[in-house]
Order: C-alpha cells, then sequence, then structure tokens
C-alpha cells in the first residue's frame, strides 16, 4: 500500500553572519505541518541568531515528536566535505561523522553569533596541507598565515577536490573551501554542521544519505525514526515571493511544498 514518508517538513536557509541579523540573508526556518484541522499549513521564523535557530528547531521536532509525525529535515549548506577531507586530518572512524566530531570540537559560536569559523579553517589548511589551502576567504582582520583573504591558487589533480560529486551535479553550486564573500557556503557548513549533529545525536533521526543509503527510500526504510535529515539546494524549488514575503523566506517555503507535493503523490522517495 502506498504511503507518505512524512508528515511534516522543515527547511532551513542557514546564515554564517557573526552578528544578530533578520531579514534577507539571515536564517529562515520553513515549517509546514499539520494544522489543528489536519490541514497542511506553512510557517516561517527568522530567529536572529544561530543560537535561536538552534532552540527553534529543538523545539520543533520535539513537538512534532509528541505528535507522532515523522518530519524531513532539510538543510542548505553542505553536509560532508569533498572525498579524501577527513585523511588529510588523519581523523580515525568513518568519514562523515568524524568530520562532524571534529566540528563540533572546534567551532565556537556565540549567542551573540560571534564564531571562529575563520581560525577552524585555518586550522583544518594546517593539518591538511601546510599552507593556506584549500579554505580560502577572510576579511582583512581575519585573514593570517593559514588562511588569505583571497583564493591563493587553482586545485589541482593531487590536491582534495575543489567540489563534490553533489556539487558538480548541481549547477552554479559554490565550493565548500570558500569562506567569505557572497555564496560562501564554507562558512555556512562550518557554523551549520555542529548543529545539525548536535540536533542528530538528541533524538533517533538519519542523517541522509550517510544513514539511509542511496535506494529509493521506502517507509519501512524510515519507519523507526522521528525524521530524516538531508541536504537541500533551495534554489532548486524557487517560489515566486509573496505579499510581504522575501526571497529567502520564500525559497523555505517553495522547498517545503515541492517535498510536500511529491510525498503527497507518493514520489517522494527516488527524489
Amino acid at each position: 500500500m502506498n504511503q507518505r514518508l512524512f508528515q511534516a517538513y522543515v527547511m532551513v536557509d542557514w546564515s554564517a553572519a557573526s552578528k544578530p541579523t533578520t531579514g534577507p540573508d539571515s536564517i529562515w526556518v520553513g515549517v509546514l505541518k499539520r494544522n489543528v484541522r489536519f490541514q497542511m499549513a506553512f510557517e516561517a521564523h527568522n530567529p536572529s541568531t544561530r543560537v535561536e535557530a538552534e532552540k527553534l528547531l529543538n523545539a520543533v521536532l520535539d513537538d512534532l515528536k509528541r505528535k507522532g509525525e515523522r518530519v524531513l529535515v532539510g538543510f542548505d549548506f553542505p553536509l560532508g566535505f569533498p572525498r579524501g577531507t577527513a585523511a588529510a586530518l588523519q581523523l580515525p572512524g568513518g568519514p562523515w561523522r568524524a568530520l562532524m566530531e571534529f566540528l563540533v570540537r572546534e567551532v565556537k559560536d556565540k549567542p551573540d553569533n560571534a564564531n571562529n569559523r575563520f581560525q577552524v579553517g585555518a586550522k583544518m589548511n594546517r593539518l591538511m596541507t601546510g599552507e593556506a589551502f584549500p579554505f580560502w576567504g577572510a576579511p582583512a582582520r581575519d585573514e593570517q598565515t593559514m588562511l588569505s583573504a583571497k583564493r591563493p591558487r587553482e586545485h589541482t589533480p593531487s590536491d582534495l577536490p575543489e567540489l563534490r560529486y553533489a556539487d558538480e551535479a548541481a549547477k552554479g553550486a559554490s565550493s565548500i573551501w570558500k569562506l567569505y564573500y557572497q555564496g560562501s557556503v564554507g562558512g555556512q557548513a562550518i557554523t551549520g554542521i555542529p548543529v545539525v549533529k548536535r540536533l542528530h545525536d538528541a533524538r533517533n533521526v538519519k542523517l541522509w544519505p550517510f544513514e539511509t543509503g542511496w535506494d529509493a527510500l521506502k517507509p519501512a526504510d524510515i519507519d523507526d525514526v522521528e525524521a530524516v535529515f538531508a541536504e537541500i539546494y533551495p534554489s532548486l524549488y524557487a517560489a515566486k515571493p509573496n505579499a510581504g514575503e522575501i526571497k529567502d523566506q520564500a525559497q523555505v517555503r517553495g522547498a517545503c511544498e515541492r517535498f510536500n507535493a511529491l510525498d503527497e503523490k507518493f514520489q517522494l522517495g527516488p527524489v
């Protein structure tokens, strides 16, 4: 019998901002879930800091668990690094988990959004290559021996890849090694992955594709979990802003609506 994979959808548009911020280019959390009339209803949240966003996500996930509703949570930043990164850092264990645990240990993110992402990038450069590469990009005050403001050189075949396989497949995707300037997904990943790891470890969650595998998801595959976390690329599901909406808000709404529509037709599993 066909059935939905999820009863709710939470999409997160992240930000590595160094001070509290709302509106464009800040954190947006879109939530599509059943209301008291059991109709799907959308709500948007715009927390000003990553600490507030993590508290919000914990509250949303806890509420859905109490209702017995499984949720798909999408994050718009890389949940993994190019192949070979964990080995270059000499991290033991499974690569994806080892990298997440490394970032949980290293990243310091204060309640006012002040964070050490540039220092973490510099440390990873030192451990991986002993030079200001592959991470690059920083304001002048954060430039240092192991992190340059500008891209120092091109990647060669003997270097870690510039892009992941997923980035190569998605037209226009930025490299995770870019820590600053527009489209700096590296900063988002460094500040976001520790949040994903803590949310993951606090509940019964599967992280796609690391814990689900690559086969099309079926209800039986996730019958015993509260949520599935996945990386998303919101611009693929761009929605025209409604009156009073900004682009980021419309993107998380569009992603929620797109995944709900696919799930309603029993077509989300193969995506």
